[in-house]
């Protein structure tokens, strides 16, 4: 029964928070400055006729509470409208770069998390060594280090100098098959590589802060004075509970997968959520801002419910609470 309500509240507090979201996107969107419309009319050129046209077609000639009503039924039924550059469905342009997204992100959160956690595993249980010392300054440096610059320094050693990679991009358009799967490999490399780098750091500090607390706590103390081996008191006691903080942060760091990485998709030209939405702010695209905005938040609000779920039926103290 207390596990019911505890996922009864977690699924109320993320519906409340995704209607939120949905209202603060579309009002967010109306009180930007510039109209959509009368930007296209003054990059076309067209009559006061069309623009009155135009309103009417996107809606804006209703009452607010009508647009909002308007809104909420065309977001539940998956209608994100048109772009105002390309006339493109907007979810078609947002289907077509999801995957791409989804690798890079995905990939790179995947590496970070393995290398991170167990780079913090060690360092923690050999604390004050030279490794310890050596990764904890690296992971604080690629923790402060912004990605952009990290790519772009990238860029200028393996694909201006060295020439072993790609300078961006997907793939060639004329690789088919197993060929394909190797050429898109090659163009991930770079991307994933800064993104795997930014996000090993956190990872790193975080679990090796946790193990430290743990290690200091009286069951470890416990086993240890039963005679464990110091190998099956890291494995079986410290280790197990001291990975929750970290779990936490990787499984929200999934949330964002859909979001992309903006600043490493534009550096790298990598086709995905992250350049689409830069493009469109560029563009002042509302429809597909407005529609990435709400995916993206709408996919961190489940990654924490999730979180928040799983963290609950592991850790009882956190339904108690």
């Amino acid at each position: 029964m207390e596990r019911h309500g505890y996922l009864l509240r977690k699924v109320a507090h993320a519906f409340a928070t995704l209607l939120f979201v949905l209202t603060f996107n579309f009002f967010l969107f109306r009180v930007l400055p510039g109209d959509p419309v009368g930007i296209l009319a003054r990059s076309e050129r067209l009559t006061p006729t069309d623009i009155a046209a135009l309103r009417a077609q996107y809606g804006l000639d209703q009452p607010l509470p009508r647009q909002y009503v308007i809104y909420l039924e065309n977001t539940a039924t998956g209608k994100f409208g048109e772009s105002l550059r390309s006339g493109a469905q907007v979810s078609t342009l947002i289907g077509s770069r999801v995957w791409p997204t989804v690798l890079l992100v995905g990939l790179g959160t995947i590496v970070s998390t393995i290398v991170g956690v167990m780079v913090g595993i060690r360092g923690a249980w050999t604390r004050g060594s030279l490794y310890d010392r050596t990764t904890l300054y690296g992971a604080m440096v690629f923790y402060a280090m912004p990605e952009g610059w990290l790519g772009m320094l990238l860029l200028i050693l393996f694909a201006g100098t060295l020439h072993w990679f790609p300078a961006g991009g997907y793939a060639n358009a004329d690789t088919v098959g197993f060929d394909r799967v190797l050429d898109v490999a090659n163009h991930l490399f770079l991307p994933c590589l800064t993104l795997a780098l930014g996000y090993v750091g956190s990872y790193s500090i975080v679990m090796r802060s946790s193990l430290l607390e743990v290690m200091n706590e009286d069951f470890v103390h416990t086993a240890r004075a039963k005679g464990v081996s110091d190998r099956d008191v890291r494995r079986h006691h410290a280790v197990p509970n001291a990975i929750l903080p970290t779990a936490t942060l990787i499984f929200l760091s999934f949330g964002f997968v859909i979001g992309g990485a903006i600043v490493i998709e534009t550096v790298f030209s990598w086709p995905g959520i992250g350049l689409l939405t830069y493009d469109a702010i560029r563009q002042l695209d509302y429809p597909v801002i407005q529609a990435v905005f709400l995916l993206s938040s709408a996919t961190v609000i489940l990654a924490n419910l999730f979180t928040d779920v799983i963290y609950g039926y592991l850790d009882p103290r956190v339904r108690a609470s």
